[in-house]
């Protein structure tokens, strides 16, 4: 056996890892989590912990089947970007039936776990989730709109209420509001990720807002929908969700945020871009750190 050969269980178990985008899953597992936490006052019990423990397992699987699924349907557009042209459907190193499969055992497996350890309720919520991102999003909204990010990031949304479910076995309106929030960050967090990319984007041959409309009227969309986050970002506070803590936190990035898609506003720079999407993800895992950390203190 040549040390090539011996690799190769390694390296397609990478190839099959790197299908399920584990950065933007992590992020979806911990939003679950945050509506876990939220959903039961104050410290959980063991039956909880357990609950809780399962539902994540459940979600990751069936979040990793819809981008690996993603990556199967776009692996010609991820070819043409630099981005995402390493991904292994993309490449060739994984075939189409080989990913479907892959997919498709995930989201079997993943639906199971929350029908049997879960509950009903979270397991179609989840299903839902899955093929609004894989199906309506992917196949359907992404290629024909720019308003794709708009309304599929009713998707990737839907963890808080997952974690929810989860917990209580219905959807309340705090799960709502955490909803909200994410269907509100995610337009500007991904515009300003497309305007620095846009010739990969105009290259693929997708309808994003920067290559539709242009670099001026994404930067505009980028302020108003900023300024539109701050207000769901001050729900929970309002609501009586969380204390002080988490409104100072919400005002302080949420300011940020807005400072940030003025100055792309006024002056636009690559640079300026990348720092805005790179604040977005900052304002979003901080701006849900809080909520936890507020639910336990106060």
């Amino acid at each position: 056996m040549t040390a090539a050969t011996a690799n190769l269980p390694n390296s397609a178990w990478r190839q099959y890892y790197a299908l399920t985008k584990p950065r933007v899953v992590q992020l979806i597992v911990f939003c679950a989590l945050i509506g876990m936490v939220l959903a039961v006052p104050g410290a959980p019990s063991m039956v909880e912990l357990k609950l809780g423990l399962w539902a994540c397992i459940g979600i990751w699987l069936v979040a990793g089947a819809a981008a690996a699924f993603n990556c199967l349907v776009e692996k010609t557009i991820d070819a043409k970007m630099k981005r995402t042209a390493w991904r292994p459907t993309a490449k060739g190193e994984l075939s189409d039936r080989q990913a479907l499969l892959f997919s498709g055992v995930l989201c079997a497996l993943g639906s199971a776990v929350l029908y049997v350890m879960v509950n009903p309720l979270t397991m179609w919520l989840t299903f839902a989730t899955f093929v609004g991102y894989a199906i309506v999003y992917t196949v359907i909204l992404k290629p024909l709109t720019p308003q794709n990010i708009v309304i599929g990031g009713a998707s990737g949304a839907m963890p808080p209420v997952l974690g929810w479910a989860a917990m209580t076995g219905q959807v309340g309106p705090e799960a709502l509001i955490l909803f909200l929030i994410i269907f509100l960050w995610t337009p500007p967090h991904f515009w300003a990720l497309a305007l620095y990319r846009v010739e990969d984007y105009r290259k693929s041959g997708l309808p994003m807002l920067p290559v539709t409309h242009g670099n001026e009227f994404t930067r505009l969309q980028i302020l108003l929908y900023t300024i539109v986050l701050m207000a769901s970002c001050l729900m929970p506070f309002v609501y009586g969700m969380s204390s002080w803590l988490y409104l100072v936190v919400a005002l302080v990035l949420s300011v940020g945020f807005i400072g940030y898609a003025v100055a792309l506003f006024r002056s636009y720079s690559d640079e300026l871009a990348r720092k805005t999407f790179r604040f977005s993800l900052i304002h979003l895992s901080v701006l849900f750190a809080a909520l936890l950390l507020d639910h336990y203190i106060f």
